[in-house]
């Protein structure tokens, strides 16, 4: 992998897993002053033009990060558009390979978590708070290890 700058996070709707992940990610960069291309996608158009979920904004809030963003499908654009599409589960991983994403540019976010590598983020849209905070918990601990990659990686 090469020094990616430009990151499309992406889950089923794009209102829970990939704008956490989004939003955890452009956390962590500014914390540390380095600027990404961060965007999330859902491979599904169902939740269009809306917020993250509520729930979404609520566990991110409790950890000082400001939710961002608006739900969007997945566009063939996005393929050219970004150096690395991150999938959160191997459902979407397979969907944007499915849809003609190069496979060299899809990865699977838990590949950068510590204890969890290759595992899905499971989705916490039907469940309550708890699997929230669980989401929470894995993508930060990959984003963190995702940017450490990506700054240790000369441009």
């Amino acid at each position: 992998m090469t020094a990616a700058r430009r990151i499309l996070f992406v889950c089923m709707g794009n209102i829970c897993r990939s704008p956490a992940a989004e939003a955890i990610f452009r956390h962590r960069a500014a914390a540390a002053g380095i600027a990404f291309v961060v965007d999330s996608a859902g491979t599904g158009g169902w939740h269009e033009g809306e917020p993250p979920d509520p729930r979404t904004q609520r566990v991110l809030r409790d950890h000082g990060v400001t939710p961002v963003g608006t739900a969007r499908p997945v566009r063939p654009s996005d393929f050219d558009r970004f150096d690395l599409l991150i999938a959160m589960d191997r459902d979407n991983r397979d969907g944007l390979l499915a849809a003609g994403a190069d496979p060299a540019q899809v990865r699977l976010l838990l590949e950068w978590h510590p204890e969890r590598r290759g595992e899905d983020v499971p989705d916490p849209y039907h469940g309550g708070a708890d699997g929230f905070l669980h989401m929470y918990r894995l993508i930060d601990a990959a984003c963190a290890a995702l940017l450490a990659e990506l700054v240790a990686r000369k441009p």
